[in-house]
């Protein structure tokens, strides 16, 4: 048994009911054996030493290799007791020089000039489309969702996060609407039907932008929303009277939001007004966790509200509201992973088993940052202009009323998974990307 792994489980697991296997056959009970049994085994000698070295890394790594293996309950219940335990014992148990090692390497990294953006992106947005027809609801809405009445259904919840932004941006007929990271196309698509605006979508996935011009060339909507594969920071010589951009800020780098808002700022009307919508966290993270960055999101950054508001001050934007939702995205990723692990036959035959339990850990690890280290979504709603909106929030819910009429007529959505995009060997010239 390694000694030092049995320390750094005592000092992890103070409470719950964790049972694990050493890699002797040795079997060690940690916490106070309470709430829910659960039990791991550590197939080899070397996974309980890596797990030592970087257990914020090597931990995800050895689960997606087989080498940690779930023998009673799953890996979201793990996950849980760990960070049931509190953020401080962690941060007790994890080694302080590989720890600091994973700090200054981000840090670094987000603040160097070479533009990464475009392969961070392909990194996961440019998966298999049939991924995510996994998980998603039908309108393949890849951000928290916003479960208003809380017991409706994922797809239920992701028409009232795109009703609720859509109140926000106070919409009206014949404004220009520039969407700043447009996934699929479904957001750009509900603003131009809703409110008859004008929208222009941009991204920097190629897999993202041929589904989404497929979506509006069917839906008939190719004269009011147009797609291109852009990078923000690249767009010149136009202005929007609103911007909005959900779940794209966290891959914008800490190093970079000066440079964001001043071009949000540029690209708005001196009487717009934005809407952003991301991922925050209540203190200053330092960097993100290891294994995230390292297989989901490279180059991702979840900020505290701390870190974000001194560069919209710095522009001189006005932020007109904030609104924090703090477990509309643990219950959205607890649907995404209950949908996902009952299609792993599927997910195994799109990939192998490695992946499966690649993504598994990733939507359990999610669930359990909002959960337990109090992960939460923000919506700063911002504005160059002091009258742009209304000095008290009556208007969301009466916009909201009006838009609900709206969606009893829409015709309704054909789902992404029911037919077939633009062949894989169709590829989209980058000519306008950054």
């Amino acid at each position: 048994m390694n000694a030092a792994f049995l320390t750094l489980l005592r000092r992890l697991v103070r409470s719950g009911n964790l049972t694990v296997i050493f890699s002797s056959g040795e079997q060690v009970v940690f916490g106070d054996q309470t709430g829910k049994p659960v039990s791991i085994r550590i197939v080899d000698a070397e996974a309980e030493a890596a797990i030592v070295r970087d257990p914020g890394l090597r931990f995800g790594e050895l689960y997606m290799d087989g080498r940690v293996v779930i023998e009673k309950g799953d890996i979201f219940d793990v996950l849980s007791i760990v960070k049931a335990n509190g953020i401080e014992n962690a941060a007790n148990a994890t080694n302080t020089i590989t720890a600091l090692w994973h700090v200054v390497r981000q840090q670094l990294l987000s603040r160097m000039p070479v533009n990464r953006n475009r392969h961070n992106v392909v990194h996961h947005y440019d998966l298999d489309r049939k991924l995510f027809n996994l998980f998603l609801d039908e309108d393949w809405q890849y951000s928290c969702a916003y479960f208003q009445p809380r017991g409706i259904s994922l797809d239920a919840a992701q028409l009232a996060k795109k009703r609720h932004i859509a109140a926000k941006l106070l919409l009206e007929p014949g404004q220009k609407v520039l969407e700043v990271g447009s996934g699929w196309g479904g957001m750009a698509m509900y603003l131009a039907e809703s409110s008859g605006v004008e929208v222009t979508g941009i991204t920097l996935s190629e897999e993202q932008l041929k589904v989404s011009r497929d979506r509006v060339a069917r839906r008939g909507l190719s004269d009011r929303v147009r797609f291109e594969l852009q990078d923000y920071r690249t767009l010149q010589g136009r202005q929007f009277d609103r911007i909005v951009s959900v779940g794209m800020f966290e891959h914008v780098g800490i190093g970079n939001y000066g440079n964001f808002f001043s071009k949000m700022k540029e690209l708005l009307r001196p009487d717009g007004v934005m809407l952003l919508h991301s991922i925050g966290q209540v203190s200053k993270p330092w960097a993100t966790n290891p294994w995230i960055e390292k297989y989901i999101f490279p180059g991702g950054y979840i900020p505290a509200l701390s870190e974000v508001l001194p560069s919209v001050e710095r522009t001189q934007l006005l932020v007109k509201d904030v609104e924090i939702l703090p477990m509309h995205y643990a219950w959205t990723l607890r649907a995404w992973r209950e949908r996902f692990v009952a299609r792993r036959e599927e997910a195994v035959r799109l990939y192998d088993e490695r992946f499966f339990r690649m993504w598994e850990f990733y939507l359990a690890a999610s669930e359990t940052a909002f959960l337990y280290d109090k992960h939460f979504i923000f919506q700063l709603q911002l504005s160059p202009s002091l009258a742009a909106v209304p000095a008290s929030r009556g208007y969301i819910e009466q916009r909201e009323r009006r838009l609900i009429e709206f969606e009893k007529r829409r015709p309704p959505l054909e789902p992404v998974n029911n037919w077939d995009v633009v062949p894989e060997d169709e590829r989209i010239e980058p000519a306008m990307a950054g």
